[in-house]
């Protein structure tokens, strides 16, 4: 099983905090199909959560052990039925892609003509733009 210090798993558990569960865990326990949803997860996200439906704290421990030690992953947290898993630092998830530019090297968008101005097709100078201002309608 994996372990992270202190700095990192506070970290993680600060990116966990605005996630919502991914995987659940029933009456049926910890089974070879849940460990393969939780894997692919792994694999697709950064950072999970588990929801386990189930009233003993001893049995969500042995759960967050279990799913750590065949995954390879660590235990970042568990807090009441919910517990947080990364994926092992050496596998491939969507947090090692490559990253984009920077903001300053984007090309910066076209200017465009407000919506006030605008040419005038049917004037014979329509070369130059004219100012135009929506008419109002006196209701007096």
């Amino acid at each position: 099983m994996l372990q992270l210090n202190s700095t990192q798993r506070r970290e993680l558990r600060a990116r966990a905090h605005s996630l919502n569960p991914v995987v659940s865990i029933a009456e049926n326990g910890l089974t070879k199909a849940v460990l393969a949803e939780i894997d692919v997860n792994l694999q697709a996200h950064e950072l999970i959560k588990i929801r386990v439906y189930g009233d003993s704290r001893e049995d969500r421990t042995a759960y967050l052990e279990q799913i750590c030690a065949e995954l390879g992953a660590a235990p970042v947290q568990q807090i009441g039925k919910l517990l947080v898993v990364p994926p092992r630092p050496d596998r491939p998830c969507c947090g090692q892609r490559s990253k984009s530019p920077k903001r300053g090297a984007r090309p910066l968008p076209r200017a465009r003509p407000s919506a006030h101005s605008r040419v005038d097709h049917r004037n014979p100078r329509s070369a130059q733009m004219t100012s135009h201002k929506p008419s109002r309608l006196c209701t007096r």
